[in-house]
């Protein structure tokens, strides 16, 4: 037992006398953990002392410093780690004295391997922060690989090399701007080049757009231009700015700028009167005035008289002067609006008069026609009767010939008519023209004719005076005319006639639209009982090519063959007829297509049949008060003739000429029969000039009586 207490009691020292041992390793743990700590964060301190002062000496090698900083810091985290956890399982085994080496192997490497990162950081970077490792985002499963190579070394530098390149090629904006967010949000290299690349495609999209924008713009431009060289510019005026001389951005710019002033110089005007500025006033007044006399009726630069730009430069100062004292941004604006105003107000009283005046040229004769028709007169009384008649009489009646039909009253317009169509024609002889005028130019259209017979071709001249059936008993319109309704209606100067009014009648007023002569071709069969068919002829119009085929075309029981002149929406019966009348309403279609007077071909034979003069008379009795259609022939014919016409192809008669510059020349140039409809007809002074020639190619200029006339070309 003494033994055992012995040996027991033994055991306990020697147990107290081994915890005693064990205290000194417990101690130098603890020691260890708070000495760390102190030691790394003082390390850091004395590091970030260090790099504020050098920093600015070590900005070349940030890039590389901070790549093996990251990579230090990394495995000084993992040590950490390491340690702390090797503390936690060695605790327990602490309280059996074991293990102890460990314990001193672990604490000597991570005390080593701070120490390493510490120096590695002080060496190449400077400040050292634990916040480098939050923005990266490091992944635990990084491995601190030794030092870099030099190869490392100098790719890293490469990179931060064509970086900074990329930045300075940038625009200064938008570098400051991507720096700064790049700071905030920590982006690389790679992804600060790939949005500089993003940025550099969408301004080469936009580039590109803005390039195919110019483009269109530029094919626009191009195509106006070409459809503008067909537009006659004595109907447009002289100012165009397609003209030749606009291809000068600059060209005429002084004209256009002394304009302009003068508009400023109104506007001030009005202004300083306002504002009671009397002096200023005065020199606006002045210079405007000096303005007004230097630019005259000047519209190039060419035509403005030397003191021009004197005068200008002199605008200019008052202008100036007036902005400075008077400028007010509401007052100008209002000013300029009214004055707006006005113009457009002028454009429309312009525009009446400019109507007005065509229509008034339109229904005018010229002095050289008037003076050949007088000259011919005289001299076709003063011809023997024997002499007075036209050789191949018997022909008048035969129907195996090529018969015409051609009212007028224009002895010049009547010679080209027939001369186109002679010179034209594959075999004059075969051909017949009926002439129709009335007694105040049937002398002359004789002795025209007697004079200058068309080759081989037969001629006959009639007095519409002289067909004593045509009377007004027999016919609705001349006894309309007879009626003091209509008289009150066309002749009274209850109407608007001046330049100031404009005319909303003029038009209908025309001595063509109350002649008998227009009228007349309601009633062929009467005026030439015994033909079979007959080309009915205006004679505004040009023969161009041989017309003998249409009097082979089959127009399948219908009595008129005629061109129709509908587009998608114009020229149909809702634009010549009273669709709000009910007996139009009942009777017609308002979509259904016009077809135009001036080249037709009618069957005699099957207008009697159908009585088609009768249907006439019907319709013109039910217009007495003109609340179906206006005056003309083209309403009552379209009625008439209402689904008994036959469309023939648009190469036989080409309209137009008296009223559209646009007429394509090709068209023109293949036509049959070219049209001068509307109020700018050939031989008038406001004709189209490029439409022209093909009519005056017909005219023998040299003619002793033409030549006594002063009429040319």
């Amino acid at each position: 037992m003494a033994l055992r207490r012995g040996l027991s009691s033994s055991g306990v020292n020697k147990n107290r006398s081994g915890g005693g041992g064990s205290r000194l390793p417990i101690i130098l743990v603890i020691f260890f953990c708070v000495l760390s700590p102190l030691i790394f964060f003082v390390g850091r301190g004395l590091i970030i002392t260090s790099a504020s002062i050098d920093q600015n000496n070590n900005n070349n090698a940030v890039g590389s410093g901070k790549q093996r900083i990251n990579i230090g810091l990394v495995g000084a985290a993992i040590g950490l780690e390491r340690t702390a956890g090797l503390a936690t399982c060695e605790a327990s085994f602490l309280k059996r004295g074991k293990y102890k080496l460990l314990i001193y192997l672990e604490i000597s490497w991570f005390v080593i391997l701070v120490i390493d990162v510490i120096a590695s950081s002080t060496a190449d970077l400077g400040p050292l922060s634990l916040d480098s490792f939050r923005k990266n985002k490091l992944s635990a499963s990084w491995k601190v690989i030794g030092g870099e190579t030099p190869v490392d070394n100098k790719a890293a530098s490469e990179t931060n090399q064509t970086a900074t390149v990329v930045k300075q090629e940038a625009s200064k904006g938008k570098v400051d701007n991507i720096s700064e967010d790049n700071a905030r949000s920590g982006d690389t290299p790679a992804k600060l080049a790939r949005r500089q690349l993003r940025q550099k495609r969408r301004e080469k999209r936009v580039a590109e757009l803005l390039q195919q924008d110019d483009e269109a713009t530029a094919r626009l431009e191009n195509a106006a231009i070409e459809r503008s060289k067909l537009v006659d510019g004595a109907v447009l005026g002289k100012y165009s700015i397609w003209r030749k001389e606009m291809d000068n951005e600059n060209s005429d710019s002084t004209v256009r700028l002394m304009r302009d002033q003068m508009i400023m110089a109104r506007v001030y005007l009005s202004i300083a009167k306002m504002k009671n500025k009397r002096d200023l006033l005065q020199e606006l007044q002045t210079r405007l005035k000096e303005s007004q006399r230097s630019l005259g009726e000047s519209s190039a630069d060419s035509d403005l008289h030397p003191s021009a730009p004197g005068k200008l430069k002199a605008m200019g100062q008052v202008l100036s002067k007036a902005r400075e004292q008077l400028y007010d941004c509401k007052l100008v604006t209002g000013k300029l609006r009214a004055m707006l105003q006005t113009a457009d107000e002028q454009v429309r009283t312009l525009k009446k008069q400019s109507t007005f005046l065509s229509q008034l040229a339109a229904k005018t004769v010229p002095n050289g026609i008037h003076c050949l028709s007088m000259r011919l007169t005289i001299d076709y009384y003063l011809l023997p009767l024997e002499k007075r008649k036209f050789p191949r009489s018997e022909n008048l009646e035969n129907p195996n010939l090529y018969h015409y039909a051609l009212f007028s009253d224009n002895v010049l317009a009547a010679s080209v008519v027939v001369n186109s169509t002679i010179m034209n024609a594959k075999d004059s002889s075969k051909h017949v023209f009926h002439l129709v005028t009335d007694k105040l130019n049937f002398g002359a259209m004789n002795m025209w004719f007697l004079l200058n017979p068309p080759g081989k071709a037969t001629i006959h001249v009639e007095n519409v005076d002289e067909f004593k059936w045509l009377n007004s008993s027999y016919c609705p319109v001349l006894r309309q005319l007879e009626s003091a309704a209509m008289k009150e209606y066309y002749f009274k100067a209850n109407h608007p006639t001046s330049l100031s009014s404009g005319s909303s009648n003029l038009k209908y007023r025309n001595p063509k639209y109350l002649s008998m002569l227009n009228h007349l071709r309601f009633y062929l069969p009467q005026v030439y009982p015994k033909l079979d068919k007959i080309l009915f002829l205006d004679d505004d119009i040009v023969v161009q090519k041989d017309l003998t085929k249409l009097w082979s075309v089959d127009l399948n029981g219908k009595v008129n063959g005629a061109v129709e002149t509908c587009g998608e929406s114009f020229h149909r019966f809702d634009k010549y007829l009273n669709f709000s009348n009910p007996h139009i309403a009942r009777h017609f279609d308002p979509n259904a297509c016009g077809w135009a007077y001036g080249m037709n071909i009618f069957d005699l034979k099957v207008w009697k049949k159908k009585d088609i003069t009768g249907i006439y008379h019907k319709w013109q009795n039910m217009n007495e008060d003109r609340v179906l259609w206006k005056l003309g022939t083209l309403p009552p014919g379209l009625i008439t003739f209402y689904n008994l016409t036959h469309p023939l192809q648009k190469s036989w008669h080409v309209l137009g000429l008296g009223y559209n510059p646009s007429v394509d020349r090709s068209e023109i140039e293949n036509a049959a029969v070219v049209h001068y409809n509307g109020n700018m007809k050939p031989w008038l002074e406001l004709a189209m000039t490029k439409y022209r020639p093909y009519w005056t190619k017909y005219i023998k200029y040299d003619h002793p009586y033409l030549r006594n006339c002063n009429l040319s070309e």
